[in-house]
C-alpha cells in the first residue's frame, strides 16, 4: 500500500517560465463519455499551460482497444470543445504508436531491465499470503525475478502465458511530484516489479504512456491524484530508458456525495445530462473553475479569465464533493 502525504515546502508554485513554452496534454481513454470529474482535470491542465503561453496537446489512449467503446472518442472530443478546450495539433493515438513501443521495450530487455513473469493473479495473492513473504511486502512478491534461465528459456519455448516486467532495482523509495504530493512506492525492499507488456501482448499503461509524454515532449503533466503511483512508475521508466522526465504534477479529486471518485462505469454526470437539464457550457466551466478555486462562488468566467488569472496554489488540497444543485449558482 502506498503512503501519501501532502507538504506546502516542497511545491513549487512560482513556476519560472524556460527558455521554450511548457507542452501539457490531456490525455483521455475513449471508454465512454468523460464525466464532470474528467472534465475539471482537463480544464486545470489546460488553463495551468496556457496561463503560461503554452502548447496544449490531445492524446487519445485508445491502445486497450477491447475496452474502446465505439463513438466515445467523437462526444469527447465535441464536449472538450463545447466547454471551451482547444489543442494544437491533431490528436495523436497509441494505437498508432505500437512499433515504437516495441522498440523502447527492446532496449529495456537488450540491457537485461524487464524479465518474463509466468505468475497469475491467484499465484500473485497466494505468495503473497505465504508465512515466509516479509512483511510490508504489498506488490508483486518477485517470484520469477530469478528464475534460472533455462526455466525461463523452457517455459518461453513451450508457450506458458506471461507477462513482462520491469525491474525496480535502484529505483528511488520516495517519489514527490509538482506540487510536493508524496508517496513511498513498492520498489525495492517491496519488490514491486510492474508489467510493462501484458500476457495479451497489449503493452502496459505505464510505459506507453510515459513513452508517448518523454518522446512527444511534453514538460508537465497536469492530472488526478488516483494517478499519483503512476508518475513514481512512468518516471522510473523514463530513468530506464534514459528519456526527459516531464514534471508531473497531481490534483485533489472530485468525489461524489458518497465519498466514491466519479467514474464513467458507474455513470456519473457529463456534460451532456447537465446540459440536459437546461445548464450552459459557460456555467458548467464556471462551476468547475469554482472547484479549482479559481473563481468565486456565484460567478461565471470565461476562458480567457480563467488561463489569464490561473494559480496552481489556489486549487484545494483535499477532494472536493460534487453537489449536483451548487451549479444553479453559476446559471445566467
Amino acid at each position: 500500500m502506498w503512503t501519501i502525504s501532502w507538504t506546502n515546502s516542497a511545491a513549487d508554485f512560482s513556476m519560472p517560465h524556460s527558455a521554450l513554452a511548457p507542452v501539457g496534454r490531456y490525455a483521455p481513454s475513449p471508454t465512454g463519455s468523460l464525466h464532470l470529474g474528467n472534465l475539471r482535470t482537463a480544464l486545470a491542465a489546460w488553463a495551468h499551460n496556457r496561463s503560461r503561453g503554452g502548447r496544449f496537446l490531445l492524446r487519445i489512449e485508445d491502445l486497450d482497444r477491447p475496452r474502446v467503446v465505439e463513438g466515445s472518442e467523437r462526444r469527447q472530443l465535441a464536449d472538450l470543445a463545447t466547454l471551451g478546450i482547444d489543442w494544437d495539433e491533431e490528436p495523436g493515438r497509441q494505437s498508432d504508436r505500437s512499433s515504437i513501443y516495441q522498440q523502447h521495450f527492446e532496449r529495456l530487455r537488450m540491457n537485461r531491465l524487464v524479465y518474463p513473469c509466468f505468475c497469475s493473479r491467484r499465484d500473485i495473492r497466494t505468495a503473497l499470503s505465504a508465512p515466509h513473504i516479509e512483511d510490508g511486502v504489498t506488490g508483486y512478491p518477485g517470484t520469477c525475478r530469478s528464475l534460472e534461465p533455462s526455466i525461463v528459456t523452457q517455459r518461453l519455448a513451450k508457450g506458458d502465458q506471461h507477462c513482462w516486467r520491469l525491474r525496480t532495482d535502484g529505483a528511488p523509495c520516495e517519489f514527490v511530484d509538482g506540487l510536493g504530493v508524496t508517496c513511498s512506492p513498492g520498489f525495492g525492499r517491496n519488490m514491486g516489479d510492474f508489467v510493462v507488456l501484458r500476457a495479451d501482448g497489449l503493452f502496459a499503461y505505464q510505459l506507453a504512456c510515459a513513452v508517448d509524454d518523454s518522446s512527444g515532449g511534453i514538460t508537465e503533466v497536469l492530472r488526478g491524484s488516483d494517478l499519483l503511483e503512476s508518475g513514481a512508475r512512468q518516471t522510473w521508466v523514463l530513468e530506464c530508458l534514459g528519456l526527459p522526465v516531464p514534471k508531473y504534477i497531481h490534483i485533489p479529486l472530485m468525489v461524489g456525495e458518497d465519498g466514491r471518485r466519479l467514474a464513467k462505469r458507474r455513470g456519473s454526470d457529463d456534460l451532456a445530462g447537465c446540459l440536459t437539464r437546461g445548464l450552459d457550457a459557460e456555467c458548467v466551466r464556471s462551476y468547475l473553475a469554482w472547484t479549482l478555486g479559481q473563481c468565486p462562488w456565484g460567478q461565471r468566467t470565461t476562458m480567457q479569465d480563467l488561463a489569464a488569472r490561473f494559480d496552481l496554489k489556489k486549487i484545494p488540497r483535499e477532494e472536493v464533493v460534487y453537489r449536483p444543485e451548487d451549479m444553479d449558482a453559476f446559471r445566467s
